[in-house]
């Protein structure tokens, strides 16, 4: 089944007869297109939208498609090579399961054996630098924790977070500001990670939560909201966040 779509980019891809706008593509200048349709893809989960989840899943294994492409040309690999790399990754990693092992030796466990052998020597190797910044942070505090560069409890991660926004408050320079703020965001997730709560998944909520009011706040206004004083803009945001919560 999948041989028309290789079939279809290596043509989109020919130097004489193909699309001038994709055999002209490299790794980077596809990437952003790739993570764009991840996302897309979780959109279409969060919405429960199966036809929409079904065409962004073919736009995602497009993108695997258009990379495989891309390093077949310059002679690296092809797709073939890509389904044969993750098919001995997943092997490899339930050994429980495709082995002789009785007992799975945990993901996190099998991960870094994986990093071992590939020479990464820090414990923070191998975390993508493209990721969301709140999932890289967490993902950096975690592998952080796991050798034991860890608060033992929630009492000092809340003081470390009081502790930064005091120095938002005093930084005297744009670049201060910036640093502290980025210190600032980095220890409400690490607050989070020892909540066991998902930073990135948090933050999406409260945004949404957010649109949710700020919506029914413009729907139940009759003027514009520039024209209204901030007393008035807190009753009204008051308003619609008891309408909800009732609703």
């Amino acid at each position: 089944m999948i041989d028309p779509l290789l079939e279809i980019m290596r043509r989109l891809r020919d130097p004489s007869d193909g699309c001038e706008w994709d055999k002209v593509q490299t790794f980077k200048t596809v990437a952003p297109y790739t993570i764009e349709e991840a996302y897309e893809v979780a959109d279409a989960i969060e919405r429960d939208d199966m036809d929409a989840l079904k065409d962004e899943l073919g736009d995602l294994l497009l993108q695997v498609v258009f990379h495989s492409q891309i390093a077949a040309d310059d002679n690296k690999f092809d797709f073939h090579d890509v389904v044969n790399t993750i098919c001995d990754k997943m092997t490899r990693r339930h050994p429980h399961i495709f082995g002789e092992a009785d007992e799975s030796p945990g993901w996190e466990q099998l991960k870094a054996d994986e990093r071992d052998e590939s020479g990464q020597s820090s414990a923070l190797d191998g975390v993508a630098l493209a990721l969301p910044a709140l999932l890289r942070a967490q993902k950096i505090q975690k592998r952080a924790a796991r050798v034991g560069f860890d608060w033992p409890d929630k009492a000092p991660v809340k003081d470390k977070l009081l502790e930064e926004l005091e120095e938002v408050a005093t930084a005297s320079t744009d670049e201060e500001v910036h640093e502290e703020i980025g210190d600032l965001l980095f220890s409400a997730v690490n607050l989070a990670r020892h909540y066991n709560v998902d930073a990135e998944r948090a933050l999406s909520d409260a945004t949404a939560k957010f649109t949710k009011r700020f919506n029914l706040v413009e729907s139940n206004l009759d003027k514009d909201m520039q024209e209204m004083t901030l007393d008035e803009l807190e009753a009204e945001w008051q308003k619609a966040k008891a309408s909800l919560a009732a609703a």
